[in-house]
């Protein structure tokens, strides 16, 4: 049986330290095991990881694109970030917006009676802002259901 739970996503990061950066500027603070060729954000319940794009791709046995620079374009997953009230969306894509994503939705009355919002990362990582009324969090901040 594989465990029903989600412990790390990793990134695939075309200029590491770019991308790092731009993490570090929306005030997420990486862990120690960080380092130039590596890095790891500590989120509620999941840990979010960069590591260079071709490596990953070489790690996990996929053939690796040869050119050096990749058109934006939306890969069919998106990162959320689940907030407890309806204006800390705003607040978070003001703070994503000054940290240079590119805001691809601004916050709107979501269809399902909530708030939400979308960004991109400087390597187009499409994240959702997002305030479900009937989201229910832990102790530390981790969704456990909506």
């Amino acid at each position: 049986m594989i465990p029903q739970r989600v412990s790390l996503v990793t990134l695939g990061a075309r200029d590491l330290a770019n991308l790092r950066a731009f993490y570090q500027r929306l005030g997420w603070e990486d862990t120690p095991a960080s380092s130039d060729d590596y890095s790891v954000f500590t989120t509620a319940g999941v840990l979010l990881s960069l590591y260079p794009y071709k490596d990953l791709a070489l790690d996990a046995g996929l053939s690796v694109e040869t050119t050096t620079e990749a058109k934006p374009s939306f890969r069919g997953i998106t990162l959320a970030v689940n907030v407890e009230e309806p204006e800390l969306v705003d607040v978070a894509i003001e703070k994503a917006r000054a940290a240079g994503a590119t805001i691809l939705k601004e916050p709107v009355e979501a269809f399902w009676g909530g708030r939400s919002a979308y960004f991109a990362d400087p390597e187009f990582n499409v994240w959702e802002v997002a305030w479900n009324p009937s989201a229910v969090f832990d102790e530390t901040g981790a969704m456990l259901s909506f």
